[in-house]
């Protein structure tokens, strides 16, 4: 990945899923901003467009394509597309998740791990783990065709083990089981997924974004999202010197 001195990265092209509204949606403005192409990846095919519309209206160069991650023809179709019309993939942003367990992450979500259903947990799992694990391992090829790739899953400081077995930590208290065990899922994926392309310029890391106002993070969240886009922005900029295999809040590592 070649910067200019502004930071830019011309002639690079970004998907980012759940790309068309919160964080995803800033993500792609900031890399946007920075020269790439963004490609928003959205469930509702008209909400995606309008959302690019938006940051073509700001002269941005931004795309995009019906995705939803757990839904294997909507992930072919996607391979398709990049590999018809851009050759490659600078950039996966694994952005695309849901929280189900209470309305949002606002809201008290006393801990219900023994009574969780196995709806919410198969639900939670397609979007947050597997669509995520099964679109990286399609896309990869177009990544390798890159020169040097970037691959963010964004996770959540939910997902370390070690915060929430801490009765210190902030996390300890909260235990949205599914969305927690989804997200150290992911965790586990950034770290084997890394080891396996050590040796490649590709880099592979996990985001915490903060707790951001987002439908999902709720109105009581600290952060807005300008704010929470940073750390995958800055992921998936890295220079070639810079990490893989690690979980970070802004650059800042988290304990698994």
């Amino acid at each position: 990945m070649i910067m200019t001195k502004d930071g830019g990265v011309p002639g690079s092209v970004a998907l980012i899923t759940g790309g068309s509204r919160g964080i995803g949606l800033e993500t792609a403005r900031q890399l946007g901003q920075r020269g790439f192409t963004v490609v928003l990846g959205a469930r509702n095919k008209e909400k995606g467009e309008q959302a690019a519309q938006t940051l073509r209206s700001e002269g941005l160069k931004a795309e995009s394509v019906q995705l939803g991650v757990e839904d294997a023809d909507d992930r072919r179709a996607v391979h398709d597309y990049f590999a018809r019309l851009h050759r490659k993939l600078d950039v996966l942003i694994n952005n695309a998740g849901v929280w189900l367990e209470s309305p949002s992450a606002s809201d008290a979500t006393p801990n219900r791990t023994s009574t969780v259903s196995w709806k919410v947990l198969q639900q939670t799992f397609d979007i947050n783990f597997f669509g995520p694990v099964l679109l990286t391992q399609l896309m990869l090829p177009l990544i390798r065709a890159a020169p040097a790739g970037r691959i963010v899953n964004v996770s959540s400081i939910h997902a370390s083990l070690t915060l929430h077995s801490d009765p210190t930590s902030v996390v300890y208290p909260h235990k949205p089981f599914a969305y927690a065990a989804s997200k150290s899922a992911l965790n586990a994926f950034t770290v084997q997924l890394a080891h396996e392309l050590r040796e490649t310029p590709i880099k592979v890391n996990s985001a915490h974004p903060g707790w951001v106002r987002t439908q999902m993070g709720g109105q009581s969240a600290l952060l807005d999202t300008v704010q929470g886009s940073w750390t995958s922005v800055h992921l998936a900029t890295l220079p070639p010197d810079g990490p893989t295999g690690g979980y970070f809040f802004l650059e800042e590592s988290l304990p698994w």
